[in-house]
């Protein structure tokens, strides 16, 4: 376990073991937690809550907020609450590693300072299980999400985003749900590139099921993470809790698939709350799956992208990874200059017609329709007949 100092090179083990047991005490997220902590430090905070009665300023100037936000606010049931949770911090070290799993918080080096984004809401610290660094693994990221019951053509493009975004040296963060989740961890997993699964649970509890051996997978080549000690099993609030921390750790998030009641949409307006980059994949006008991506992209919160390259291009350096510009197929005729293309568009299809006729009807004088011509003529596209020019037929093979 790595060991952090503060300013005067003392341990700060004390606020380690804080940081674990507010993680029993307070729900993850908690604003008001965030700011005790901010204000008093992890072992002041922790003081405070098990002694059920936070110091007068601090509750004057919470409730003060509240009622400037027009917030509900039971402080008192709120303190109440977390002086009734129990705390074993020493245990729960004990478990997690017994587990497998490692604890960061802020400070150590491990920790990926673009969570300090969050502010009030920031982990309190992280449970980590896998071989991959997650600080490391976040410099380049990009979050993949979306339905979790997402059609073939979602799972499609999940996965082929993510086998891309490793194919270049960039990381996928997701949730590791059904669905689009799992699509991306998996093409992410096949490209080589570490990914980050983000849990509303325990790291040491399997949800879904049915992804234990994805998770298996991701802590040999990744890394799973988790708010939550462990044996802590998801809800529902816990999963929207999760998502701030998915925007929060990649540069961008791109919403492959999602309803309009989509819980990746909440991920979406974190994203944007956070000022990184939102990108959204269309699908048919006929899907519901898909009704999430257009609103998000009519108005005008995320950007359409419909590849790996337009996706580099918003999150990487400017001027470094710009995406290449769509083109059609490439016909003869493009390199053709504007006055030959002109006399090509006056020669007939049938019959023939002479000089005169071709360049009065391509506007160029005598001289320079003979000229273009020959060009075309040497270069296939017509041939002399006895009534002058015609369009050379098109060989088929």
């Amino acid at each position: 376990m790595s060991m952090s100092l503060d300013c005067g090179g003392q341990p700060l083990e004390d606020d380690r073991l804080a940081r674990v047991a507010l993680m029993r005490v307070a729900e993850a997220g908690d604003p008001v937690m965030g700011r005790l902590i901010a204000w008093y430090g992890p072992r002041g905070a922790l003081d405070q809550a098990r002694r059920g009665a936070l110091e007068p300023e601090f509750a004057r100037r919470e409730k003060e907020l509240a009622e400037a936000s027009r917030r509900r606010l039971n402080l008192e049931q709120l303190v109440a609450g977390w002086a009734a949770r129990q705390a074993d911090p020493a245990a729960d070290l004990a478990q997690g590693r017994q587990r497998g799993a490692r604890l960061i918080i802020p400070g150590d080096p491990e920790w990926p300072t673009q969570l300090d984004d969050l502010g009030d809401y920031r982990p309190y610290g992280l449970w980590l299980d896998g071989e991959a660094n997650l600080r490391f693994s976040c410099l380049r990221s990009v979050a993949i999400v979306g339905s979790r019951a997402a059609t073939a053509y979602g799972v499609t493009v999940a996965s082929e985003f993510g086998s891309r975004l490793a194919d270049e040296g960039w990381s996928v963060i997701s949730g590791g749900a059904y669905g689009i989740d799992g699509a991306a961890h998996r093409g992410a997993l096949a490209g080589g590139s570490p990914t980050v699964v983000v849990l509303a649970c325990g790291t040491d509890v399997c949800y879904p099921r049915a992804h234990e051996d994805l998770f298996r997978a991701v802590r040999s080549q990744g890394v799973v993470i988790s708010e939550w000690p462990p044996g802590v099993h998801p809800t529902r609030p816990r999963f929207l809790v999760r998502n701030r921390v998915i925007a929060a750790l990649s540069r961008g998030t791109v919403v492959v698939q999602a309803a309009v009641r989509s819980g990746a949409l909440n991920t979406a307006t974190h994203a944007s709350t956070l000022n990184r980059q939102l990108m959204a994949v269309p699908g048919p006008i006929t899907s519901e799956n898909s009704e999430g991506c257009h609103v998000l992209i009519r108005q005008g919160k995320a950007v359409c992208v419909t590849s790996v390259e337009e996706v580099i291009e918003l999150v990487g350096s400017i001027g470094a990874d710009l995406a290449p510009e769509p083109r059609g197929p490439v016909r003869p005729r493009d390199g053709l200059n504007d006055e030959t293309r002109r006399v090509l568009e006056a020669v007939p299809a049938r019959g023939g017609a002479g000089p005169a006729t071709i360049a009065v009807a391509a506007g160029v004088d005598m001289t320079t329709a003979l000229s273009c011509l020959g060009s075309l003529m040497a270069a296939g596209f017509v041939e002399p007949v006895a009534r002058g020019w015609r369009l050379r037929p098109a060989r088929h093979p």
